[in-house]
């Protein structure tokens, strides 16, 4: 005997969100919309959604409830202002945001009867539902369980574990990696520039030189996990006199260091300590205690 899909609910219709339910709408599912700007739920409406006159009704409209709003200050609003609704529902919350934030609004649905998971999405929009979409979730393990299959609509899927704030305490600090890259390679770029040399024709020289460099990412993690930093391959006051020298031709360059600065500072604290001769992955010892 044949089972229709479950109701679904996606509140929030910024790029992600309309995907989200866009995936959900091909695989057959009932879906319910909602968004502050009603106009955004138009295209969704014309492809068989519905569109709930708020975000409570939308709530209640959905066995799954997937939450996809700008910040974690609205998706704590939206949700607290329905605790009536959200009873026995699986809310998926992939709204970025801080570890505390997730377990905050883990620790409320769990007092009003609802399942809570967060998740972590990585992809652009027009990748949700294949796979170059991949999310990462945390929370209720029952709900990951009983919503598996349509999950795997949006992506690849993987449960970290019941801790709420798992999938956040990854994301947060992939995106810190991130941009802390992005930085580096403007500030290349900005280098680049005023040598004369064009940003397309120095990139893949960048790209080739980071991929290459890679590797001594999972060495230095393995130094800071085991806390041991005796490696003298990559020391602190070798990185010190190179960033110094980096920093010193951006400024005869005319390119200003705002992201190479700070770096600084925080190995030199460590030379300063006494550790000069210890692992460049030492520093990391400097962003949670500057002494």
């Amino acid at each position: 005997m044949s089972t229709s899909p479950a109701p679904v609910s996606v509140i929030g219709l910024g790029n992600l969100g309309r995907a989200l339910a866009e995936a959900f709408l091909r695989a057959g599912h009932p879906t319910t919309v909602w968004n502050r700007s009603a106009a955004k739920a138009q295209p969704l409406v014309a492809n068989g959604a519905t569109l709930a006159a708020t975000s409570a009704e939308a709530v209640a409209a959905g066995e799954l409830v997937v939450v996809a709003l700008l910040d974690p200050s609205a998706a704590r609003e939206v949700l607290t202002g329905a605790p009536e609704a959200v009873r026995g529902r699986a809310l998926v919350n992939v709204t970025s945001g801080g570890p505390q934030d997730a377990r905050e609004l883990a620790d409320w649905a769990a007092g009003h009867g609802a399942q809570y998971l967060h998740g972590a999405v990585y992809a652009v929009p027009q990748t949700i539902g294949t796979a170059a979409s991949s999310v990462n979730y945390s929370g209720s393990r029952a709900a990951h369980q009983r919503w598996q299959d349509q999950l795997a609509l949006l992506g690849r899927h993987t449960f970290l574990g019941t801790d709420a704030g798992q999938a956040s305490g990854y994301d947060v600090a992939v995106l810190a990696g991130m941009y802390g890259m992005l930085g580096g390679f403007l500030h290349a770029t900005a280098m680049a520039r005023t040598a004369g040399i064009g940003a397309a024709e120095f990139t893949p020289m960048l790209v080739s030189w980071l991929t290459d460099s890679f590797p001594a990412l999972e060495t230095f993690a393995e130094e800071v996990d085991g806390a041991d930093y005796g490696a003298t391959e990559s020391s602190l006051a070798m990185n010190q006199a190179g960033l110094a020298t980096i920093i010193r031709a951006s400024r005869e360059q005319g390119v200003t260091v705002p992201t190479l600065a700070p770096l600084k500072e925080l190995i030199d604290a460590q030379v300063a300590a006494g550790h000069g001769a210890a692992s460049l992955s030492r520093t990391v010892e400097s962003f949670t205690d500057p002494s």
